[in-house]
């Protein structure tokens, strides 16, 4: 695979789909399975996709489940893209365990199949992995939340806004390197909700949206109207956590911390709603998946991965305008100039 140079990052920019959608007749044909069509995430890592398969004459088709957690229309995708003969196929599991049986399957049947930002439980169960280094998204912002507060780190009340309760890896991943940021021993490092840290006042699920972070947001703060840090999967969660605290009048009082990088949650952080947070690159993840796809299809060719790791890393920067000592971070503008629309 080749490197990813930052003017490559520069154009990533959003992913979906529950009908399949064609994007150019081919000899080649290749699947896009997201959680979703309306994570602006997933649509971005549609756009690459489609993109990068008209320009390879490929024909890809794309599918969603109904909502984030649905594994039964994921299933469902699968068993089409084989009866399909695709060459490859571009997932997004929703549940990383559940859904092997079925990716093995198209393994079985010569179909290259690409794990793309979620790795699967084991992460060998895909040929490949593209994703972001979700644990280390997770310790920069828990680095930068802790250094924000400073001494006031040890006494933080801290909510914690998971994605589901059937912890597929990217919630995981982000979740535990948090902890690990801002400086709490981890139990299980494979799961959620099993520490013993008194900082932490509970963890809900949010869905990875709106709603489900304002929902969870609320059910927290009636568990401790005190919380000041609130960690959230990502940045529609954020948004939802914001609106919930704004509702009581304690906006000012909790600092946010997200994952994602899209441009709205980064203008988010330019406004004030979220301190930081850690972009990922979900255009380039499905752009190399299609070149990936071909390179397959053409000569056989397995993609490598990134030296030293079992995925091959698409990269991560914290975004903020209030830096910390000792933890890497890029400004807004930059964050904007990067962002995935």
């Amino acid at each position: 695979m080749k490197t990813i140079s930052r003017a490559a990052l520069a154009c990533a920019v959003v992913a979906g789909g529950l009908t399949a959608v064609p994007a150019f007749a081919a000899d080649i044909s290749a699947c896009l399975i997201t959680k979703t069509d309306t994570n602006p995430f997933f649509v971005k890592m549609k756009e690459g996709a489609t993109a990068k398969a008209a320009e390879l004459g490929i024909t890809l088709k794309s599918y969603a489940g109904k909502i984030d957690g649905d594994n039964e229309t994921q299933v469902a995708a699968i068993e089409t893209c084989i009866a399909d003969g695709a060459k490859g196929i571009l997932l997004v599991p929703s549940d990383t365990k559940a859904i092997v049986p079925t990716v093995q399957k198209a393994r079985d049947a010569g179909i290259l199949v690409i794990a793309l930002d979620t790795p699967l439980e084991p992460i060998t169960a895909a040929d490949a992995t593209f994703a972001t280094d979700n644990f280390k998204a997770g310790e920069l912002i828990g680095a930068w939340a802790a250094g924000t507060l400073g001494d006031k780190a040890k006494d933080a009340r801290i909510a914690m806004l998971d994605l589901a309760t059937n912890q597929p890896t990217v919630g995981v991943l982000r979740d535990q390197g948090f902890m690990q940021g801002f400086g709490m021993d981890l139990a299980d490092p494979n799961k959620w909700g099993d520490e013993t840290d008194p900082r932490v006042i509970g963890h809900d699920v949010t869905s990875g949206n709106e709603q489900g972070g304002r929902t969870a947001m609320e059910n927290l703060m009636q568990k401790d109207p005190g919380v000041n840090v609130v960690y959230t999967i990502n940045e529609p969660a954020a948004a939802g956590a914001f609106e919930a605290l704004k509702a009581v009048g304690l906006e000012s009082q909790a600092l946010i911390v997200s994952v994602d990088g899209g441009c709205p949650g980064v203008q988010n952080v330019q406004e004030g709603v979220i301190g930081a947070t850690s972009q990922q690159y979900p255009l380039l993840m499905a752009s190399m998946g299609i070149e990936a796809i071909k390179q397959f299809a053409d000569d056989g060719t397995l993609p490598a991965n990134t030296p030293g790791l079992d995925f091959f890393n698409t990269g991560v920067n914290l975004v903020t305008d209030k830096p910390v000592e000792g933890v890497p971070s890029i400004s807004v503008e930059e964050g904007l100039a990067l962002c995935w629309g």
